[in-house]
């Protein structure tokens, strides 16, 4: 789905977080003949958004947020990038409209699962007649398509660790914890919690080291979108850096939940899967074995 313009819809808003993901969006956006307003949350937005109208908005500051919106004549949003920190209640700053419309919105930014806190943030930007859109509508060449992306593909004993990952994702998702999972020879050996995908890696690298995981055995990582997930924010994702790290772990490789996943730079991802000799793959959890048969 492509937009153009600032159209009747109104113009397009990006809430840029931390990672490569606004990037895309932004850039996408301008090829579509958009001309987005970015808004990069403080401390977690990563570059410089010169070339763009855009402003710096810390997190949990919606009355400085809804004046922005308002100030643009923004019609749509998109929310993407990374987000390391939840506010401390004295940085929440609502509007009087969030006060009197969403009296647990405050408790629920601090205190909820982040599925929830989404939920929230969108109801919240929706409030005054605005829409919410998709990373992948406004990007769709990022989302994941079923089977592998590159030259290698999972084999037999593969397929049944993307099996068991794919199992303890799902779970874990129904919890609102975590996106990730990491199987190697049928045993789940790393669930991803706050620390991130990159980091739960970290830690499976470190359990080889220490003997606690067999050499010979290799794994795999798969993301999967959460159930109950509004596909409309926080997406799984991975890029070059998950590959790498996924080399630096001893995988064989990483799976993603085809059309509810973002590939970041796919030419780049594919290459250095190639180089590395490892497979990047697409599942459905609708199909038969998740579709890598």
């Amino acid at each position: 789905m492509a937009f153009s313009g600032d159209t009747a819809a109104g113009r397009l808003a990006i809430i840029a977080g931390g990672g490569l993901l606004p990037s895309y969006v932004a850039e996408a956006a301008r090829a579509a003949g958009e001309n987005p307003v970015i808004v990069a949350l403080k401390d977690e937005s990563d570059r410089r958004w010169e070339g763009y109208d855009h402003a710096v908005i810390a997190i949990g500051d919606f009355a400085a947020l809804d004046g922005l919106l308002n100030r643009y004549g923004i019609g749509r949003v998109v929310m993407s990038g990374s987000v390391r920190r939840r506010p401390e209640w004295r940085e929440v700053r609502p509007t009087l409209r969030i006060l009197m419309k969403v009296p647990a919105a405050i408790r629920t930014l601090l205190s909820g699962g982040d599925d929830t806190v989404l939920q929230m943030v969108i109801r919240l930007i929706e409030g005054n007649g605005r829409r919410v859109v998709g990373a992948h509508e406004i990007a769709p060449d990022l989302l994941a398509s079923v089977g592998p992306l590159g030259a290698a593909a999972p084999g037999e004993e593969d397929r049944r660790d993307i099996s068991r990952a794919a199992e303890a994702a799902d779970m874990l998702g129904r919890l609102d914890v975590g996106q990730g999972a990491v199987s190697i020879g049928g045993r789940v050996v790393a669930l991803e919690g706050l620390e991130g995908t990159d980091e739960m890696l970290d830690r499976v690298t470190g359990l080889r080291a220490a003997g606690r995981i067999s050499p010979r055995r290799r794994g795999a990582l798969v993301k999967l979108c959460k159930p109950q997930q509004d596909i409309r924010a926080d997406l799984p994702a991975i890029g070059v850096s998950t590959v790498v790290n996924a080399k630096k772990a001893g995988l064989a490789g990483v799976a993603v939940e085809a059309g509810r996943s973002l590939v970041l730079d796919r030419a780049a991802v594919i290459k250095a899967a190639d180089e590395a000799g490892l497979f990047v793959c697409g599942i459905d959890r609708g199909l038969p074995a998740w579709g890598l048969e």
